[in-house]
């Protein structure tokens, strides 16, 4: 691919929710610009973007892929995008290179679930965005209606630049509001550009009036002219319709038929003429040791921004660059400045699917990969380690979906955790970590799909099978009564035996108070050098429980009293002795079982309030309030138990139809009801008998 300037390149994501044709029309976009020489299909694996296995398999995006084009002396980098909530990590990195987004809409579903969510992550970015809505030749495809819903649900400044010329099977072209033409697709890539149907006319002026309103208000001038009865100029329409785009004020919608390949040039005319090049593009970062405000133009040091890593087991890390600032070339020297460490690189190439196009420079605005980096992953800043610049890291969600990971067969632990450190350095929102209470190796992701995926990456690329479970429940005990118990260990089988004697006083304490351990021997009943094994022979027994085998907390023990022998007591004889005594007195001391509860903020559409509180009540939890967020959105307050919460994902988006997400932390332990304690005995027993 040859050398292109920031005025010459176009950074565009394609993203909608999942079934709406991203990756058709990403494949339609390259045939259209010869990029690739034939149109491959979702259906049948073959398209160029989603090359993954467990993409084919599925037959869903799963990873943004990089699909550079040329068209009209222009590089477009086009990146398609998941549409499923579990890959939001790819959608929040995609935008934060990009520099518009290319909404795309079913023609028959028209604004869904992901659709919306998309379009507010783009307002976040305050990004240009280009609706297209896709499938008109398909059954039920109404182009007005999703014009209204996209009014209604994504902004009143949405305003079609295209009407269809038919729908359904009769969907044959289409006509531009600016030209006041229409252009008719024929078989085998052709169209052709006349007169507007007699029939389409009046509908065709109607919508251009509303398009000239509507683009009329972002202009104080051109608004007083219109009101005032004055004809607006094409030119004066397109340089307000231009200016409105670039601030993301006015949102341009055009239509066609991926599959069928009608409106696809136009799509790409479209993109050249109005969504703004990188060049007059104002980076902000700040300076990494004084943290002053630093902005970065297009010709200034050089500076970019890694927004996407994958892991290749043969080629090795792969990251994917946006060109800030500046340019770069191969064999070179960069500065990490998020990190504070030198990367050097070797070849700087593009990927078009998974096949590579090397390049000879980069400059601002272009999406670059480079192989190898050593300390550089997702987020992280490369800059001229004279004039250095640090970017703000891409924000992305916290992970709720936690399941236990174990490997299938025996040695490949090691193996499990070289392969989950890769796949974090490709996945910013999987994380894994150890829990020591359990001793589980935990993975937590966006959803079910989402861990069955990095699952089946795992075998793929690391070779390594695992099982996937619930999680374990870190389950607490304690009592709810005061007894004072006797403990003596003695045994005599010839020469030297052991001897300890010990009374002690089990108390309940305040929650959260844990353990606390009281010497009140007087007179040396029990001698001073076996006081500590008595503290740790109570801590041994406390660690394993008397009724499911959990940690016993919030108990005060004071050692009272106790006698010793001369020469058969030792410290295991005390230890023993101090240990059988809190099993014993645990057990008559109205023992019972403890459960994390943790603090839980579900923010919801108000229209499924009651639905959500339905559902945490019926998880045993408690709603303690409810607070309005604004824009019809609440949120709901209450304590679950943990135990109710290791599918609250998949429960809540089958809830909210996937608009709600929550929070969680840690609040506190509390007695679980009798029922279900019995349960959790009785099954931790018969787990004990298992391992026995």
């Amino acid at each position: 691919m040859k050398e292109y300037r920031s005025g010459q390149i176009r950074n565009v994501g394609i993203v909608a929710h999942g079934g709406a044709g991203k990756t058709s029309l990403a494949e339609a976009l390259l045939f259209n610009a010869g990029a690739v020489n034939r149109l491959g299909l979702v259906d049948e694996g073959t398209s160029t973007t989603d090359f993954e296995p467990e993409e084919i398999k599925r037959k869903v995006t799963i990873s943004a892929g990089l699909a550079p084009c040329e068209w009209r002396d222009h590089k477009i980098n086009f990146v398609d995008t998941p549409g499923y909530a579990d890959f939001v990590a790819e959608v929040k990195g995609t935008l934060r290179a990009v520099d518009s987004a290319l909404v795309v809409l079913c023609a028959a579903s028209g604004v869904e679930v992901e659709t919306e969510k998309v379009w507010n992550y783009a307002d976040e970015l305050n990004l240009p965005r280009i609706g297209f809505i896709n499938k008109m030749d398909r059954e039920n495809a109404d182009f007005f209606g999703v014009l209204d819903a996209m009014r209604e649900r994504l902004s009143s400044s949405v305003v079609p630049l295209q009407l269809p010329i038919g729908a359904e099977d009769s969907f044959t072209g289409i006509i531009d509001l600016i030209k006041m033409k229409a252009i008719t697709f024929a078989s085998g890539n052709k169209f052709s550009e006349g007169d507007i149907p007699d029939d389409l006319l009046e509908k065709a002026l109607e919508t251009r009036q509303s398009l000239i309103e509507a683009v009329a208000e972002t202009d104080d001038d051109l608004l007083v002219k219109y009101l005032e009865g004055e004809e607006l100029s094409d030119s004066e329409l397109i340089n307000a319709l231009l200016k409105g785009i670039a601030q993301a004020n006015v949102f341009p919608v055009i239509c066609g038929s991926a599959c069928k390949n009608i409106g696809i040039p136009q799509l790409m005319d479209s993109i050249l003429s109005y969504i703004p090049s990188p060049d007059n593009k104002v980076a902000v970062g700040f300076q990494p040791a004084t943290k002053d405000i630093l902005e970065r133009k297009s010709m200034d040091p050089f500076s970019a921004l890694v927004f996407k890593t994958t892991a290749d087991p043969f080629v090795g890390r792969l990251s994917y660059l946006r060109v800030l600032s500046g340019s770069m070339k191969p064999d070179s020297i960069l500065y990490n400045a998020s990190k504070e460490k030198t990367e050097r690189i070797g070849n700087i190439f593009t990927l078009r699917g998974k096949t590579q196009d090397g390049l000879t420079s980069a400059h601002a605005g272009d999406i670059v990969v480079v192989a190898k980096l050593q300390e550089t992953t997702t987020g992280d800043t490369l800059a001229d380690k004279d004039k250095p610049i640090v970017y703000e890291p891409i924000s992305y969600p916290k992970p709720m979906f936690t399941m236990c990971i174990e490997a299938k067969n025996k040695g490949d632990e090691d193996k499990i955790s070289n392969a989950l450190n890769r796949l974090m350095d490709e996945d910013p929102t999987f994380k894994v970590r150890k829990d020591v209470e359990t001793a589980q190796l935990l993975v937590s992701g966006m959803g079910e799909l989402h861990t069955d995926i990095l699952a089946e990456r795992m075998k793929r690329k690391f070779g390594v099978d695992v099982l996937m479970r619930d999680p374990k429940i870190p389950y607490r005990e304690t009592i709810r009564s005061s007894v004072k118990i006797e403990g003596k260990h003695k045994k005599q089988s010839g020469g030297h035996g052991q001897f300890g004697h010990v009374w002690l006083q089990l108390d309940p304490l305040e929650p959260g108070k844990q353990f606390e351990f009281v010497d009140s021997i007087f007179g040396g009943s029990v001698p001073r050098q076996y006081i500590p094994a008595v503290e740790k022979g109570v801590r041994e027994a406390l660690s394993g429980g008397i009724l499911a085998g959990y940690p016993m907390v919030d108990i005060k023990i004071t050692l009272y009293d106790g006698s010793y022998h001369t020469v058969d007591s030792s410290e295991m004889a005390f230890k023993i002795a101090s240990g059988g005594a809190v099993r014993k007195g645990a057990l008559q001391a109205k023992p019972v079982l403890l459960e994390p509860v943790y603090n839980v903020e579900v923010k919801v559409p108000e229209s499924f309030m009651g639905d959500v509180i339905g559902d945490i009540n019926g998880k045993r939890g408690r709603v303690l309030g409810m607070e309005p967020l604004g824009k019809g959105i609440s949120m709901v307050k209450a304590q679950v138990p943990f135990a109710e919460m290791f599918r609250y994902t998949v429960d809540l988006r089958s809830i909210t139809q996937g608009r709600g997400n929550y929070d969680m932390s840690f609040a506190h332990y509390e007695e679980v009801p009798q029922r279900v304690a019995e349960s959790i005995i009785a099954n931790a027993k018969k787990d004990k008998a298992v391992e026995a």
